[in-house]
């Protein structure tokens, strides 16, 4: 009868460890440097194969847009595919929303590998992430599996082992709009390379689990929105570190690595989060839980 049903899907979310803008192209795109790591904070995902070819999404937490990402990413994979299929997509979001942190993206990425299977496309990883550069900058990298350095304007991926660490993770009651961020006066355009000869430097990389570098947005992001400077200043009276993840407002500190007394503590004193504030204390993963379903 062939694969029917999909059921308890991650769609884990990501930190950028640093985000450095290098400069802007000349169609006002901006130029980045980063590092994307994967932390087990995720939605999850239940796919359902139809026969109709319909698709369908349904929201089993809270309500998302009509036109989310999810459906525009099954309806480009169909139309690219040919496919006659269609499929019930439900979506269970944890993953705050307008929080720099890929959810939306995640979850398009999540049915693109299983559409994949559930459609019996057997596409490999390389053409998936063609379809997926089509849908947004971050929805690549969730299809490429893996912690990865970003260049260009989010569009090069190249795997790297990130250190595993530990990471309490707050998200305040704002959403940040990220066109808003990239278009501030405040946003500084012009910080030098870290990238030596095509990947990232030893010193650099030996020092992602110490904080290396910074978000070069986030200035921009805390004059807009006065939470996310509180959200930091909550992080490091706690933590010693804090640091904005994406173009915001989730605001996260590195705690540590393994279950530190410390790390546990601190985490469960996290009940004293503002009104409307969420936080989470997370784990870096090695790579996505889907990675090994495309070639």
């Amino acid at each position: 009868m062939g694969l029917r049903a999909l059921y308890d899907l991650p769609a884990p979310a990501k930190l950028n460890l640093f985000l450095h803008v290098i400069g802007r192209r000349a169609d006002g795109y901006h130029l980045l440097e980063s590092v994307f790591t994967l932390i087990d904070w995720a939605d999850t995902l239940h796919l359902e194969l139809r026969d109709d070819g319909r698709l369908e999404r349904h929201d089993l937490t809270e309500h998302l847009p009509a036109e989310d990402l999810c459906l525009r990413a099954a309806r480009a994979l169909q139309a690219a595919s040919g496919t006659t299929l269609g499929a019930d997509i439900s979506i269970a979001k944890t993953v705050p929303s307008g929080a720099g942190m890929g959810g939306g993206s995640s979850d398009a990425a999540t049915v693109l590998l299983a559409l994949n299977c559930l459609w019996g496309l057997n596409w490999p990883r390389g053409r998936l992430l063609s379809l997926a550069a089509t849908l947004g900058a971050d929805v690549p990298f969730f299809v490429f599996g893996h912690n990865a350095l970003v260049q260009g304007i989010g569009d090069r991926l190249s795997a790297i082992d990130a250190p595993q660490q530990r990471y309490f993770v707050v998200k305040p009651t704002a959403s940040l709009p990220t066109a808003d961020i990239f278009g501030s006066a405040l946003l500084k355009r012009d910080s030098a390379s870290v990238i030596l000869m095509g990947s990232l430097g030893s010193t650099a990389l030996a020092g992602l689990g110490s904080g290396f570098g910074r978000n070069d947005l986030q200035a921009a992001a805390e004059d807009r929105c006065v939470e996310v400077a509180q959200a930091a200043r909550w992080l490091e009276q706690r933590f010693g570190n804090s640091r904005m993840t994406g173009s915001g407002s989730a605001v996260f500190a590195r705690v540590g690595t393994g279950d530190s007394p410390m790390a546990t503590g601190l985490a469960e004193g996290a009940s004293d989060l503002p009104p409307g504030w969420v936080g989470r204390l997370c784990r870096s993963l090695n790579q996505h839980p889907l990675a090994g379903w495309a070639g």
